[in-house]
């Protein structure tokens, strides 16, 4: 049985009579930049995530970025965030301007360790990072305490959490602003690049919807210098029409989640991720830790199963942040699970027979 990790032409190929006369009114109608179909995704979304506002964006790293820039984030400014994540978290923290300064991650939810935060705080810090990873969302409350006891914002990295919940609240309002990504692997996917920021402050998305359009505030009149961040009709509409299927589809993650839980309850050698108490994840990924990662990797593969890893090497680590002189054993927790993490494969068009087949190929490699 051949098992891919991620099926995106069975989701897209059910979507087609959807999407493409909307497409043909887009070609005939030479709408491509902004409109009515941007208008109408940012209205949706934003009730989705029960915010005021949203922007819709060309990606999910300008969306970070984006808002950095609008809180006026300074040259030599730190943001904390952790170093288990991808690297668009703090690529967005520097080219705003700012330093990202890495604390470790809780060993089980793998989110911020609000009790690691307090020691990283300097005269230089401006905000927090929290990075919803896997679908989870970070200790919120606590960070966000922290953060208002050192007068602080906090930005929610929430491009892996579509219809999360925390306490009830979802992922995208619970903090000063969050960035989204539609990256087409991403619970809801465009079909190419997207993203968006949430956020109630009235200030900060006028600010940020004139950042992705030249620092216009109407046309040739420009307030400041921008980029071009926009997002185009395309990819507005199709996330639209996928937009009424997501809640379905992230019922159906939830319940192939369970099921591997069931299934590789109490294996040897494979730890199961771990939902806080609080929340009500979006199962983007469903990422165990094993012994002997590299090995297991190989061995599904001989048997037709396809798999991630996500992230094999945390970010103090890498070379683009070599000049952090971040040694190893920096960050233990993150390090540690950065080893052993393993991402099994989860998408809404999983079947019965393949997630059983995935955890009987576990138990016999790792029994």
């Amino acid at each position: 049985m051949n098992i891919p990790f991620l099926d995106l032409k069975a989701q897209n190929s059910a979507l087609k009579a959807e999407i493409l006369p909307i497409w043909a009114e887009i070609l005939d109608s030479a709408a491509f930049i902004g409109g009515a179909y941007v208008t109408a995704f940012e209205g949706e979304f934003a009730s989705l995530t029960r915010t005021r506002y949203c922007i819709a964006l060309n990606s999910g790293t300008d969306a970070l970025r984006f808002i950095l820039l609008a809180l006026g984030l300074n040259p030599g400014d730190e943001v904390i965030t952790v170093p288990n994540t991808f690297i668009a978290t703090t690529e967005a923290i520097s080219q705003a301007g700012g330093r990202p300064i890495f604390v470790d991650i809780d060993p089980e939810t793998y989110t911020l360790d609000p009790g690691e935060i307090e020691e990283a705080i300097t005269p230089r810090t401006k905000g927090i990072v929290p990075v919803h990873l896997y679908g989870q969302p970070a200790a919120m409350d606590a960070i966000t305490a922290i953060a208002k006891k050192h007068n602080l914002w906090v930005v929610e990295d929430a491009c892996q959490a579509h219809l999360a919940e925390y306490k009830g609240r979802p992922a995208g309002s619970l903090g000063r602003a969050a960035a989204f990504s539609f990256y087409p692997g991403k619970n809801l996917g465009a079909c190419g690049d997207a993203g968006a920021v949430t956020t109630d402050d009235p200030e900060l998305a006028a600010t940020i919807a004139m950042l992705r359009d030249h620092g216009q505030i109407r046309k040739y009149y420009h307030a400041r210098e921008g980029y071009n961040g926009r997002c185009d009709a395309l990819q507005a509409a199709a996330l639209s029409v996928k937009l009424k299927h997501l809640p379905q589809w992230t019922a159906a993650r939830r319940r192939h989640a369970q099921r591997y839980r069931e299934l590789l309850r109490n294996l040897p050698g494979l730890t199961l991720p771990r939902t806080a108490p609080d929340n009500l994840p979006a199962c983007h990924l469903f990422v165990v830790q094993v012994d002997n990662r590299d090995l297991v990797v190989e061995a599904l593969a001989e048997k037709g199963i396809t798999t991630g890893l996500h992230y094999p090497l945390p970010l103090h680590r890498q070379e683009a942040y070599a000049h952090l002189h971040l040694p190893v054993g920096s960050f233990p927790v993150a390090e540690a699970c950065a080893e052993r993490l393993l991402s099994l494969p989860l998408y809404p068009e999983l079947s019965e027979e393949q997630i059983v087949f995935i955890c009987d190929c576990l138990k016999e490699i790792l029994g």
